[in-house]
């Protein structure tokens, strides 16, 4: 993160503080932003269960601001994750990060970010999905102490009809 910005909700010890991105709430103007890159993801059809064609606008316009964090790099959204808080104390989590800046602290840094916004809300617990098969997605959970909880077979009917599975993990805090 830059400078390693204090503000409240914010992730403070980055795994690379000199990175070139900050993470920041989302705020209104980054509906579009945050939308194109979701779509950019969709697009390489293998870590979001979403595909394309996204409806940038309806997109845009749907998404919740609320417990969304981004990345943000000279001005451009770079990278997002959604904390979907329950009324039972845990949140779900969903992430999405430019191609481009992957490996680059982007990933890390929004779960940190994410760990902060939901221990100062009280929360005692975060869940998400993930393919099997996206081993980077898995690698950078574990690394937070995410563990795997169980699998949803066949949760995933992609539109080329195949059948993708589910892992579900956990991280309690």
């Amino acid at each position: 993160m830059l400078g390693h910005d204090r503000r409240p909700g914010l992730c403070e010890d980055g795994p690379v503080p000199d990175a070139p991105f900050e993470v920041r709430p989302a705020c209104e103007e980054d509906r579009l932003p945050l939308a194109a890159v979701f779509a950019a993801v969709a697009e390489e059809r293998d870590g979001i269960a979403t595909e394309p064609p996204v409806d940038l606008a309806a997109r845009a316009e749907s998404w919740r601001l609320e417990g969304t964090l981004v990345a943000v790099a000279g001005g451009e959204v770079v990278g997002s994750i959604h904390l979907d808080a329950t009324r039972h104390g845990y949140a779900e989590l969903g992430m999405a990060v430019a191609r481009d800046w992957r490996g680059r602290g982007v990933g890390s840094a929004l779960v940190e970010a994410a760990i902060d916004w939901a221990r100062e809300r009280g929360l005692h617990k975060l869940c998400l999905s993930v393919f099997p098969h996206n081993a980077a997605a898995i690698a950078l959970d574990r690394k937070y102490g995410f563990v795997d909880e169980g699998r949803r077979v066949q949760q995933f009917r992609r539109s080329n009809g195949e059948l993708w599975d589910a892992l579900e993990m956990g991280l309690l805090l």
